[in-house]
């Protein structure tokens, strides 16, 4: 037997994505060994955010185990559809962080807006003030029971989002989309309830 016939070549990225069809955790074990280091750079060059890229950098490759068979070797090799499904998770993160911080803004921004109700004192502006916190209670409790859990832990128990994330076991994408949902919906509701309050 000579040499070469010894040598064990490992696949290639073709018979891979082959293997992740028929989940083949091996499949996924050798092609993150090969991959994460690129895919994680991709990431890194969209979110600047380390922490945020090993968050994402599992995401893709949980996507990829579980959607291996979008994989069309007649569009281009394997890494270059890895690159592209890391580069839109890494942007679909981006818009999401940015959409939650408009929302923040506004929610924060319509929290600030004096109302008439702000204007009163002693009595009359206590009991104003009471009304508010009643009012934004019921709205708080009108959102999804996930959502409102974590608006509750984010912003009246002061958890960071990395913190929710670690309390509750979920994702921590899972728990920023939520808040930045939750956020909507208070502020499209502080809006309808201005009325209300002045």
């Amino acid at each position: 037997m000579s040499t070469l016939e010894t040598v064990v070549l490992e696949p290639c990225d073709e018979a891979l994505m082959e293997g992740l069809v028929q989940q083949n955790s091996a499949s996924l074990a050798l092609l993150y060994a090969r991959y994460a280091s690129v895919l994680k750079g991709v990431v890194m060059r969209v979110v600047h955010d380390e922490a945020e890229a090993e968050d994402l950098l599992q995401e893709i490759f949980l996507q990829v185990w579980g959607r291996a068979d979008n994989y069309s070797p007649e569009k281009g090799k394997p890494l270059g559809w890895l690159v592209t499904l890391a580069r839109r998770r890494a942007i679909d993160r981006l818009r999401q962080r940015r959409a939650y911080r408009r929302a923040t803004d506004r929610f924060e921004l319509e929290c600030r807006v004096p109302w008439r109700g702000d204007e009163r004192s002693g009595f009359e502006g206590q009991v104003f003030r009471e009304d508010v916190k009643e009012i934004l209670a019921r709205l708080i409790d009108a959102l999804p029971a996930a959502q409102r859990q974590a608006i509750v832990l984010a912003f009246y128990e002061g958890m960071s989002q990395r913190e929710i994330a670690a309390a509750t076991h979920i994702p921590l994408g899972t728990i920023k989309t939520r808040i930045e949902l939750g956020m909507r919906k208070l502020s499209s509701a502080v809006n309808a309830q201005r009325e209300k309050i002045q």
